[in-house]
């Protein structure tokens, strides 16, 4: 399991995050820091496609909980990646709940929240540029499909651990996830042609 998702770089389901997150489970930090680096990337992109811009917030909460149940974990390196995308999921859930339930923030409020961040490089906002246009894109999609693309394209999950993540079964998400390409595929080859 694991094998052949074609999406994922060799690193990501190859020795070095099994190893890293082994060497974690034994208290070996700097292990710990190799595999948030393999593994946050995509972690972070799939939590900005169903949060938005709270996604490093809720990003650090699954940190934490991941941090904490490290010892609990069992399995191999796609393994530790479907269980971070889990624990990622329900802290996204949990994020959205909350969101729907706490009072709009005042305009005043949203302004202060609006303001730059100091040493925000242009380099930083060109990189989310192309990233946020893609998340954008796919938000545009049904939720079944945005989400089974984020796993299987952003995260890197194969078909049978993003079911996992989804509770769903296999072959729903792999379907989700062609019908969301193709719709994809279709709105830019549309966009194309106007210019």
């Amino acid at each position: 399991m694991g094998e052949g998702t074609g999406n994922v770089p060799p690193a990501a389901h190859g020795p070095d995050l099994g190893s890293a997150v082994e060497r974690a489970q034994r208290g070996d930090e700097e292990a710990f820091a190799e595999a948030y680096r393999i593994v946050h990337p995509g972690l972070l992109g799939y939590l900005r496609g169903m949060v938005g811009e709270d996604a490093e917030d809720v990003a650090s909460e699954a940190w934490l909980e991941i941090a904490r149940d490290l010892g609990r974990f069992r399995g191999d390196a796609a393994g530790f990646r479907g269980w971070t995308a889990t624990i990622a999921r329900h802290r996204a859930l949990d994020h959205l709940r909350r969101a729907r339930s706490r009072p709009r923030a005042t305009a005043l409020e949203q302004h202060v929240w609006e303001l730059p961040a100091p040493g925000d490089v242009a380099v930083e906002a060109l990189d989310a540029l192309s990233t946020e246009r893609a998340l954008a894109l796919i938000a545009g999609l049904p939720p079944d499909q945005a989400e089974a693309v984020l796993l299987r394209v952003v995260v890197g999950l194969d078909g049978a651990t993003s079911a996992r993540v989804l509770g769903k079964r296999p072959g729903a998400v792999r379907s989700a996830a062609h019908r969301g390409l193709k719709r994809l595929a279709r709105q830019l080859k549309g966009k194309g042609k106007g210019r």
